[in-house]
């Protein structure tokens, strides 16, 4: 009887450790979006146009500061020349006209910053649907950012990082 108890159990016992050990290992990746953004052809196309947007506003601005450059050269060659009150009323012109270029320099800033995020959001709207198709398609469990997860060790191969890219340049082909 207690031969038959111990073979039962122990078949019950390895039956169940067999179904446990046989389980599907959990599929998990990581992707550096970071480097998603650098080497991708969408992201290349991204750095492009911020720069480029940046390059326009920085042009704009440098001629707006080399006109109050001008500015300040005729209003200290006319000064010898102008009335008291007219060396005043250029005087008060010109300080209007420094206040504008900073906001101008502020609204410049702002703007390229909002027209980054922009661009930034909608890229980043794609790259996380690409890689929750490639996790659906390879039954991934878990699919971590690196740098906004925290993650401070992973095994290269749980990086996904060029399959990510490879089908997001893939996409960005079709779609041009």
């Amino acid at each position: 009887m207690k031969r038959t108890i111990v073979i039962l159990s122990m078949i019950l016992f390895f039956g169940f450790v067999s179904e446990v050990l046989c389980a599907d290992i959990a599929k998990i990746g990581v992707i550096n979006f970071q480097k998603i953004l650098q080497e991708s052809s969408a992201g290349k196309i991204i750095q492009k146009q911020t720069s480029g947007k940046h390059a326009e506003l920085q042009k704009k601005l440098q001629d707006e500061k080399k006109q109050l450059d001008e500015m300040q050269k005729a209003l200290n060659a006319n000064s010898f020349v102008l009335t008291p009150e007219k060396q005043k009323e250029k005087q008060r012109e010109f300080r209007i006209r420094v206040n504008d270029i900073k906001q101008m320099q502020d609204d410049f800033t702002k703007g390229i910053k909002q027209f980054e995020m922009d661009l930034l959001n909608k890229f980043e709207k794609e790259v996380f649907k690409i890689t929750d198709e490639i996790g659906k398609e390879e039954d991934y469990l878990l699919i971590l950012e690196k740098k906004t997860a925290g993650v401070v060790y992973h095994p290269t191969q749980l990086d996904i990082t060029d399959q990510v890219i490879k089908k997001y340049n893939l996409k960005v082909s079709k779609t041009n």
